[in-house]
């Protein structure tokens, strides 16, 4: 008999081998099902509820990844690439995990025969190389000379992006007021410099793009109502100053002997607090705003002298009004002059829905924009947001990458064809692999035809016909139930999204093929871990 040698610490859960790999490719299936039915436009919505109760309904890949809060190891490698998706392109959150997990199911069959995983991976890569190559001979340029096509062609792109979202039935009226909102920017186009207000109430036609920015007007006192609402070209003083009387501070002693004394400490407070207004007024600024509270002194001081002045600003929103109007914070009132005071266009103050809006237009500095967004229930003007967020990123990604490819599982059909006829000049595993590989690129129109009802065989079939053909833009069209050219259906998106995707898709399929044993270590500290009873026959107890 020999004695058992035991190398890890009790408790610790080991499990190697095939049993192992294929259990991890079935967690993986497990998430791949719950954002399977959300891809294109007839995809449904999931309602996720966290334990605070909070209720998202989102169309979102990675949103929904994120709210699941998976703790699967194997499995979290797809919430990963979603969120990078979402980080690199933001669109196409479903598609990489839809594409990771059907990879992983295609090519189970293989482990469990005991094709050894290395030759596997080695086949992936050289599938997703000739993929990225065929994406990037097919892709179309874009003319940017030509700016009204240019537009046009933006517009598209921000269109098929939000085609699969809440918010398709305005997706015309979105897109342009998407497009609008990232030509405004600079050449950088930063992210940040596109606010997005909520606002509730309205319809959603009434939401409205604003070249500047807005916040809602902060808490005022007294005096705020004979304050002018409107200025053209005014002075704006960034602050962060506090303007309004103390009242005497709870722990500090001042000792005074006589009321006059007393009068000498308050009148010094109104003092101070008047030099600061009356170096504002001389500065020659009209709009004052600051990070600190503004007194009702301060308020009817500024209104009595025609100026407009909003306290407790938030820092965001104070920030960009810096970054757009020019200027900078100020954390006194000593030394304001035009150097340091901000400047625009028009400045006013506006009722939308039940909330007022200050509103600075036509900055000279930064190019910054603001969507005031309208709508009903607080869920539907969040998921309103995070489809805007897609169409955004897509916008700021074709102006950059300037390649795009025909949507709608077109580019997905066409790489499968290619991929399939790779194989068969090929001899080894790897004609098997590859091919099963390009089965699993289908995955995308099938499921499209799926999620809106189709005969998903039938349509794959005339798709396979008509790229066998060579015409390879033909996709799934959604509106007719069948299929069609959607390069002229101007059903487009950017080249990048489809490369990062297979990109992402395919590694974290080889991350996962290439692990062979998981080991979970116990939970530390004795105490806490449950004791569960010993089972069975342990050693030298009788039978």
């Amino acid at each position: 008999m020999q004695p058992q040698i035991i190398l890890l610490k009790e408790g610790t859960e080991n499990s190697q081998g095939t049993s192992q790999l294929l259990s991890n490719i079935t967690a993986c299936q497990a998430v791949v099902d719950a954002v399977r039915t959300t891809l294109g436009p007839r995809g449904m919505d999931k309602l996720v509820v966290d334990q605070g109760g909070k209720a998202t309904i989102s169309n979102d890949g990675a949103t929904i990844m994120n709210l699941l809060e998976v703790v699967h190891p194997a499995a979290k490698t797809l919430v990963d690439i979603a969120k990078s998706q979402d980080a690199e392109v933001g669109d196409g959150t479903t598609s990489v995990v839809l594409l990771a997990g059907e990879f992983l199911k295609q090519v189970k069959p293989f482990v469990e025969e005991g094709v050894h995983p290395r030759i596997i991976i080695r086949a992936f890569r050289k599938a997703t190389q000739l993929a990225v190559e065929k994406i990037n001979s097919l892709s179309v340029k874009i003319e940017k000379s030509n700016t009204a096509e240019h537009r046009a062609l933006l517009e598209k792109c921000a269109a098929t992006s939000l085609s699969s979202k809440l918010i398709h039935q305005q997706k015309a009226f979105f897109s342009k007021m998407v497009v609008d909102a990232v030509l405004m920017l600079d050449d950088l186009l930063p992210l940040n410099m596109i606010g997005v207000k909520k606002i509730q109430g309205g319809a959603l036609e009434d939401s409205q793009l604003i070249n500047g920015v807005a916040f809602k007007k902060t808490f005022s006192y007294a005096g705020f109502e004979m304050q002018p609402k409107k200025y053209i070209n005014p002075k704006i003083a960034l602050l962060n100053v506090e303007l309004e009387l103390k009242a005497e501070r709870d722990n500090a002693e001042v000792r005074v002997e006589s009321v006059s004394e007393y009068q000498k400490v308050v009148d010094a407070e109104w003092q101070i607090l008047y030099e600061k207004l009356d170096k504002i007024v001389q500065s020659g600024a009209q709009v004052v705003l600051s990070k600190l509270p503004i007194g009702d002194v301060a308020t009817q001081y500024f209104a009595d002298r025609d100026m407009f002045c909003a306290g407790r600003v938030p820092e965001e929103d104070l920030k960009r009004t810096m970054k757009a109007c020019g200027g900078s914070v100020m954390s006194t009132a000593h030394d304001l002059n035009e150097s340091v005071l901000g400047q625009c266009e028009i400045f006013e103050e506006v009722q939308i829905g039940g909330e007022r809006f200050n509103i600075f237009k036509g900055c000279k500095n930064a190019k910054t924009c603001t969507m005031l967004l309208r709508g009903g229930a607080e869920q539907f003007l969040e998921e309103t947001e995070r489809s805007l967020h897609d169409a955004i990123m897509i916008v700021r990604r074709t102006i950059k990458n300037d390649s795009v490819v025909a949507g709608g599982g077109a580019i997905e059909m066409e790489l499968s064809r290619h991929l399939r006829d790779y194989s068969r000049t090929i001899a080894g595993k790897e004609q098997l692999l590859i091919g099963a590989i390009a089965k699993a690129l289908e995955v995308i129109p099938r499921q499209l035809s799926d999620n809106a009802g189709f005969d998903a065989t039938n349509i794959l079939n005339k798709l396979r016909q008509k790229h066998a053909q060579g015409q390879c833009w033909y996709g799934v069209d959604i509106m007719k139930e069948d299929i069609s050219d959607n390069f002229e259906s101007c059903v487009w998106e950017p080249a990048i999204i489809k490369i990062n995707a297979i990109t992402a898709a395919s590694e974290a399929a080889c991350l996962i093929l290439s692990v062979d044993e998981t080991i979970k270590n116990p939970k530390s500290g004795g105490h806490d871990a449950p004791q569960m009873p010993q089972m069975g026959r342990g050693m030298g107890r009788p039978m």
